[in-house]
């Protein structure tokens, strides 16, 4: 089949890039914009209490407003504020209200919004959205920074913002523009590395145009997946999309080219030699992109409505990222031939692969010790996802001296943590009749009684009378570990407990949201891994024709992994002392490590397959599918981990420890597991490696003459006069 597709576009290459420049043309134009949210909430199923309970308050309390951000006012000198004081708080308040800012609908101060011991002041930025996340929100508070300077003039107080608004907006300007940073770093490295590994400027360039026309591809695509079916997309999704096209693209571009000049070296004509390599290359990229097609699938079965329509969006992506290298890229370079790597003559040489070929030796000649100890130096890294803590206070991650995080510690110094953010809890008669009050007075006295409320606000009724809303201060910060341990133990239990005969209790707001995110992630780690190491084992086993190959191929990703968590662990948590990981790190490092990093396995057992298939022993299949595949798989991975590397740069933590989980464990999975564990293994399993035993036909060298003696130099498979032939053998 592959074959065939290779000689289709190589011999049209005009209709197949016809196709795809009116494919992208088409979508830029027609499809429609990818829409996103930074709301979690609005990706959790309706059967979480904090989803319910939100319902409830759109039922019940349609303008209900939550502050999207908090003014704290205190003295420069940290002392009791003054009359004087206290009405200046108004005066600057008011000040910020006349502005008319976009999205800001007051801003207001009241005189009990002091705190008990005097020394600081607040005053709530109420806004006209929704969405604390809003872009345009968060400009106007910028705004409110700039115009609060020259409204304190004359006064002796100090003036922050803080709250969910705030924070995002210090959040965003702590990483940069993350997209631009991504691109241009991606973009950078693919130029620099083909150009130092081909040595020619088209070779570096194309690539890049060729996976920017797919990215444009795919982006249509999903964005008219979404439109079609209701679908959300995350906010992350447009950075992940660029890591992921360019850097799965550029892979299977490497692969392709590398095994193309590997035929043209051994003097196959240049259209031959891209037919061929497509024969030869095809299963192995489509296995490949297929593995990580069904890992992102699975996400299909997560809980999480950010990581289903995640699921979908990646996969897209990818499968473009499949079309493109089996039909765009044969049909691009089949146009140029020879001269793709023009100025380079040295790609006609033979390269000496010292490095490689001492890889591809020791691991054939010592398979047990290098099999021990790189499982025993995976083992001890593992042992770090131990400690794993998952952290859902993103604003830890902002750096300290940002005006959010000053803030919120003037406000905490004066006032319980949870005051910029109160939980809400509500009670709501089932048969839809009013509450009785002695009853709502009741079931307040049983909430703040529990241990950690700072306060419980008088009940509220809704509409109709049938439901109440009570706002809960809690001690703790709404994000932190404490606050959501309160709250989806002792506080829901107490409301449960203390709800009136015929009346239900739902406790939601931000605390609640992280709560069941937290119990949704944890499910889905136990359903999502599983299925997906299933999927990856069942397309391992159609392409090696083994049921034992695809296990210890599972078991070594299962342990790089762990390895990689663990890793990221030591650092973060043991090296640097920051209290938890980010929550959905063991997921993404399970996109880009487990799914993608997949990739380099395939190659590597498929080049293995290649060289039993040719009739040669285990250990020297080993050899040589080490020594031909090694410069693919490491430039491969530089590139891919470099591109992860850049997020290291930035500010936030949150960023940082993704940059090193992804960029780390890429180059464990291609430096030490595909070169090292997976082929040592192999050579140590021998044939048992492909039981059940089979039969196969491999297109194989004439004569089989060896690195460079024949036309198709190491397993490549070709004949001298351009065509192959097929060798029916067991492999053994």
């Amino acid at each position: 089949m592959f074959g065939r597709i290779g000689r289709f576009v190589v011999l049209r290459p005009w209709v197949t890039i016809s196709a795809w420049l009116i494919a992208a043309v088409a979508l830029a134009v027609l499809a429609p914009q990818l829409k996103s949210t930074s709301d979690q909430a609005e990706f959790l199923p309706s059967h979480y209490e904090s989803v319910q309970a939100a319902k409830a308050q759109e039922r019940a309390f349609p303008q209900h407003e939550q502050p999207a951000a908090i003014a704290v006012f205190r003295r420069g000198d940290s002392k009791t504020l003054t009359d004087a004081d206290k009405a200046a708080v108004a005066k600057v308040s008011a000040g910020l209200q006349a502005k008319g800012l976009d999205l800001i609908k007051r801003v207001e101060s009241s005189p009990d919004a002091v705190s008990p011991d005097g020394t600081v002041a607040l005053a709530q930025v109420v806004a006209t959205v929704k969405d604390p996340y809003d872009p345009a929100l968060g400009e106007s508070v910028k705004k409110l920074r700039e115009e609060a300077k020259s409204l304190l003039v004359g006064t002796d107080l100090s003036l922050g913002f803080t709250g969910q608004a705030a924070s995002a907006v210090d959040a965003k300007e702590a990483s940069g523009d993350t997209d631009a940073m991504i691109m241009s770093a991606t973009l950078l490295l693919i130029v620099v590395l083909l150009l130092l590994i081909f040595r020619s400027p088209l070779i570096a360039v194309l690539p890049v145009v060729i996976i920017g026309m797919a990215f444009v591809v795919a982006t249509g695509l999903i964005s008219t997946a979404v439109e079609l079916f209701g679908l959300k997309a995350d906010g992350s999704i447009s950075a992940i999309l660029i890591v992921v096209l360019f850097g799965v693209g550029t892979d299977y571009i490497l692969f392709l080219l590398f095994r193309y000049r590997e035929l043209l070296r051994g003097g196959q004509d240049p259209k031959q030699a891209m037919i061929s390599t497509v024969a030869l290359v095809g299963e192995t990229i489509a296995s490949a992109a297929g593995a990580v097609i069904v890992a992102f699938l699975a996400l299909l079965l997560s809980t999480m409505g950010m990581l289903r329509t995640m699921g979908p969006s990646l996969a897209i992506s990818v499968a473009v990222a499949l079309v493109a290298g089996l039909t765009l890229v044969p049909a691009v370079f089949s146009l140029l031939g020879a001269k793709a790597f023009w100025p380079s003559k040295a790609w006609r040489k033979e390269p000496k692969n010292v490095l490689a070929g001492r890889i591809g030796g020791l691991a054939a000649k010592r398979p047990g010790i290098v099999a021990g100890v790189t499982s025993a130096v995976l083992a001890v890294l593992a042992v770090g996802v131990l400690s794993f803590h998952a952290e859902f206070d993103g604003d830890s991650s902002l750096p300290q001296n940002t005006e959010s995080v000053q803030a919120m510690k003037d406000l905490q110094r004066g006032f319980s943590a949870g005051q910029t953010d109160p939980t809400t809890v509500y009670l709501e008669q089932r048969d839809g009749s009013a509450l009785d009050p002695a009853r709502l007075e009741a079931f307040r006295a049983a909430l703040g009684a529990v241990d950690g409320v700072a306060s419980v606000s008088p009940a509220t009724p809704g509409a109709g009378g049938g439901i109440a809303q009570y706002s809960v201060v809690l001690k703790f910060k709404p994000t932190e570990d404490k606050a959501l341990s309160l709250v989806s133990g002792p506080l829901r239990d107490a409301a449960h407990g203390a709800a009136p005969e015929g009346a239900r209790a739902l406790v939601g707001g931000t605390s609640a949201v992280l709560a069941d995110i937290s119990t949704a992630v944890n499910r889905d780690y136990k359903v999502v891994f599983p299925a997906a190491g299933l999927a990856i084992m069942l397309i391992l086993g159609l392409l090696l024709r083994s049921l034992v190959a695809p296990l210890y191929l599972m078991v070594s990703v299962a342990l790089g992994f762990a390895a990689t968590l663990g890793a990221t662990v030591w650092l973060f948590q043991n090296g640097a002392g920051e209290k938890g990981l980010l929550f959905t790190l063991p997921i993404i490092v399970y996109l880009f490590v487990v799914a993608i990093g997949t990739d380099y396995n395939i190659l590597m057992v498929a080049r293995l397959r290649e060289e039993i298939g040719a009739g040669r022993s285990p250990r020297e299949a080993v050899r040589r599918a080490v020594t031909a595949t090694t410069p693919t798989i490491s430039a491969a991975a530089v590139i891919l981990a470099g591109t992860f590397g850049v997020l290291m740069l930035a500010k936030n933590s949150m960023l940082q420890q993704m940059g090193f989980a992804v960029a780390f464990g890429i180059l464990l999975s291609a430096f030490v597991m595909a070169m090292l564990l997976v082929p040592t293994l192999t050579s140590l399993l021998g044939r048992h490696a492909w039981w059940p035993g089979h039969r196969t036909t491999l297109p194989t060298t004439a004569g089989d003459r060896g690195p460079g003696a024949g036309p198709g130099g190491p397993g490549s498979g070709a004949t001298g006069s351009g065509t192959s032939r097929t060798d029916d053998r067991t492999l053994v």
